[in-house]
């Protein structure tokens, strides 16, 4: 077992690692619902860092259903940007994850 050319490979692995999670600090993705009616901006890391509602969502002469509405509506941007986040961590990440193996250090068994 050659030493040297595994603890390159765990080095190259780790820059690797490094560069997918600054991929994925800078990342911003959006969830929708409604048809556009509420959009949340997520991070890379998941989380909400805006959300928006378009003011056609608001029934003036309703509020208390519009309250509820929009309460339904931002839930379901939530969600829809969180499922965005986990494709674009299994994209940044995935592939590093394979390279590991069963969890460990390729030629390392246990590791």
């Amino acid at each position: 077992m050659d030493m040297q050319a595994i603890l390159q490979q765990a080095q190259q692995m780790q820059q690797q690692l490094m560069a997918a999670q600054q991929e994925l600090d800078e990342a911003k993705v959006e969830g929708t619902s409604g048809g556009g009616l509420v959009t949340v901006t997520v991070s890379g890391r998941g989380q909400v860092e805006d959300i928006r509602i378009d003011p056609k969502a608001v029934d003036p002469d309703d509020a208390s259903e519009t309250a509820q509405t929009i309460a339904d509506l931002v839930l379901a941007a939530i969600r829809d940007a969180e499922r965005v986040v986990e494709e674009l961590q299994q994209q940044k990440m995935g592939p590093l994850a394979e390279g590991m193996g069963d969890g460990g250090m390729p030629g390392l068994p246990g590791f």
